[in-house]
């Protein structure tokens, strides 16, 4: 086999890594107008560490990182064919960029300078993630390419769009450092106040991609706060300490160990899936610990760092074993995590949440670093 061009489109890889199967046979294809500009793009470091992301939905679709004793493995969920990513069961946003608007909006609406917006409401009587074609499921525009460093991708997400005010330009650069950094930054404008919480929706399991449960990692949050839901999973507007209860991530634990209880908020999600109010220390808006995940089997660690208020922790609750990725291997309940960071959800309905509101002539700027090593 020849070898794999790293800008080469997704379609002709496909073809060649599976025999030139036909990616043409679903009709949900036809919401991608220019299927051949998909592509494929690879960042790679001294170190080995590879990460690949496509400009379809800015989808991160693999993360290879080394173990204690060197051996690489995927640790990112994930497809291999584009297509799977288009028809997935249950859209469970593997790998994406999601927005306008990452998290819920109540009611699928939200009023602004007197105006009220509807939304789609794709989550029971809730918005989701941006919506039914949000930005996990569009085509972006490869602005720069900086072979095996970096690439930036932008979307302009148009007026009404969705059901947002404003036309948003928004871009996304994912930067692979020596040091086992991914640097995940995105910088926004619009022509009209709209809100933006734009964030980065891959499932993680530090043991491998396929590889059972993620109920034995070790997380620590630094966040003493957290925000609870109603049934609908929109935060109540309450922050209450974590102590002493299950969402008290102060101190590394096993994810798998309070998960059981009975608990209100863990039943209202079916295991975590909620915001936490990051430690800021005062530092509002600088690059600050959100947390850190150890995975003992492999000795890999991963540290996040953000300019984010938040993060969502959810733990695969809606995993059931009917998706397939990249090994093959089935993605069994709770067998990858998420750690999203974010402004909160339901913030355009909630005063007393940090603001998400981008108006004309400012910019919205965000980063997230993921950062890879082991023990």
């Amino acid at each position: 086999m020849q070898p794999i061009r790293r800008t080469e489109s997704l379609f002709a890889l496909f073809c060649r890594l599976a025999a030139c199967m036909t990616l043409f046979a679903s009709t949900a294809l036809g919401q991608v107008k220019d299927f051949d500009s998909i592509k494929l793009y690879t960042l790679e470091n001294e170190s080995g560490m590879t990460v690949r992301a496509t400009n379809y939905g800015a989808i991160i679709t693999s993360i290879m990182v080394p173990d204690r004793n060197g051996n690489l493995a995927d640790i990112a969920l994930g497809y291999d064919r584009v297509e799977d990513y288009i028809n997935a069961v249950d859209k469970p946003y593997f790998g994406a960029v999601v927005g306008r608007y990452g998290n819920r909006i109540a009611k699928g609406e939200f009023t602004l300078d007197g105006e009220t917006y509807s939304l789609l409401k794709n989550n029971g009587e809730n918005h989701l993630h941006g919506g039914a074609i949000g930005f996990d499921k569009v085509v972006w525009t490869v602005d720069d390419y900086v072979e095996g460093k970096s690439l930036t991708l932008s979307y302009l997400a148009k007026d009404k769009e969705e059901g947002y005010p404003g036309n948003l330009s928004l871009k996304v650069t994912y930067t692979l450092k020596g040091d086992n950094s991914l640097v995940v930054d995105y910088c926004a404008t619009t022509d009209k106040a709209t809100p933006v919480n734009v964030t980065q929706h891959t499932y993680f399991n530090l043991k491998g991609d396929g590889e059972g449960t993620i109920l034995d990692h070790e997380l620590m949050l630094n966040a003493k706060k957290y925000t609870p839901v109603d049934e609908g999973l929109i935060p109540t507007g309450e922050m209450p300490a974590v102590a002493g209860t299950p969402f008290d991530f102060t101190t590394a634990k096993s994810i798998g160990r309070d998960i059981g209880q009975q608990d209100e908020q863990l039943s209202f999600g079916l295991g975590y899936d909620h915001n936490w109010v990051l430690d800021k220390g005062g530092k509002d808006g600088e690059l600050t610990l959100a947390a850190q995940v150890y995975e003992s089997t492999s000795g890999r660690v991963m540290e996040i760092h953000t300019t984010e208020p938040g993060i969502q922790f959810y733990c695969g609750n809606f995993l059931d074993g009917r998706l397939r990725g990249k090994s093959g291997k089935p993605y069994v309940h709770r067998g990858g995590f998420c750690l999203e960071t974010q402004h909160f959800p339901d913030s355009p309905n909630q005063t007393n949440f940090p603001s998400t509101i981008l108006k004309p002539g400012d910019t919205y700027e965000s980063k997230t670093v993921f950062k890879f090593s082991a023990k």
